[in-house]
């Protein structure tokens, strides 16, 4: 699967019920020697979306349990940094 293939779907903690953003407005933590994903890092914001504020959320490929059409469900440790 090529990254324009989920860029603009929506990242749902399915433990929560939870939207955590939008994969397109995320960083992604790639393996350098397999270019493959390891992880979302999802930044908050605040001020309507405008800013960002300092803290993260980290999702490893490991919990991602199923891309739909127009979501990526979780199922997440709380893993902030």
């Amino acid at each position: 699967m090529r990254f324009k293939d989920i860029s603009s779907k929506e990242i749902v903690n399915i433990n929560e019920g939870e939207r955590l953003g939008i994969l397109g407005q995320t960083d992604l933590e790639i393996n350098a020697k397999t270019g493959q994903i390891e992880a979302f890092i999802i930044p908050t914001y605040k001020w309507f979306g405008l800013k960002k504020e300092g803290e993260t959320t980290k999702i490893h490929w490991s919990e991602v349990k199923k891309i739909g059409e127009d979501m990526i469900m979780v199922e997440m440790k709380n893993d902030k940094f």
